[in-house]
């Protein structure tokens, strides 16, 4: 084989990875816009959640407790380091376990890392953290839904953690965690380019009848629709 035909074939493979590239910015800028409606049900919208950013991923934030869930009991309070038993919201985010435990900043970030998590490579997680208040902003966006949606929503929810024979959470023992006030559990599915955390928060919202994005990989593709 000449050296010009392996030029070739070169630029012909780096052509195709361009256009993949190109190809899911566009759809991830795009399909975002469209819009999947809000189910107005009979009930009465009478329980606040948060959709949460921290300018990357988003979280699902929920009542720590309530008459149709106790997320305490489930996640306890002793597995944060601050060991406060006083948190009124709990913000849960599912994601890939090796950017929430080993890429603490994009500084951080190895290729290796984002390459496995591109690729349905590595093993997901879900990141838990209370709170003891919730306040707009841009960042941080209320809804309010029925209790039927919030039903839900918690069975959307419950059914990504990994659970022992117990029927049990499984605790991620790590240092890695973010603050006094968070901690990482073993989570079902495989992180990629194609559903990643924001994905999956947007599809938590529709399980919940709540308006979202056709799809989107970006936490601005669910934010836009809450302006």
């Amino acid at each position: 084989m000449s050296v010009k035909m392996i030029l070739m074939y070169i630029l012909k493979i780096v052509g195709v990875i361009v256009g993949i590239v190109v190809l899911y910015a566009l759809l991830g800028y795009f399909l975002p816009f469209i819009e999947v409606r809000a189910k107005e049900g009979d009930q009465k919208k009478e329980i606040p959640i948060y959709i949460y950013t921290n300018g990357v991923h988003t979280d699902i934030v929920m009542p720590v407790k309530n008459d149709l869930q106790d997320w305490s009991s489930k996640i306890p309070f002793s597995n944060v380091r601050s060991g406060q038993t006083d948190y009124n919201y709990i913000g849960i985010g599912w994601g890939d376990k090796g950017f929430y435990l080993d890429t603490p900043t994009w500084a951080d970030l190895k290729f290796s890392t984002a390459f496995k998590a591109a690729f349905w490579l590595s093993e997901s997680a879900m990141h838990c953290t209370y709170y003891k208040t919730m306040k707009e902003g841009s960042d941080c966006k209320m809804v309010m839904i029925s209790r039927a949606q919030y039903k839900d929503l918690i069975q959307f929810v419950e059914a990504k953690f990994d659970k022992d024979q117990n029927g049990n959470f499984i605790l991620i023992p790590t240092d890695a965690v973010y603050s006094d006030n968070d901690a990482f559990y073993d989570a079902k599915g495989k992180y990629s380019f194609l559903y990643t955390c924001n994905t999956w928060a947007n599809d938590a919202l529709k399980a919940a009848g709540q308006k979202a994005a056709f799809w989107t990989p970006s936490d601005f593709g669910i934010f836009q629709h809450y302006k």
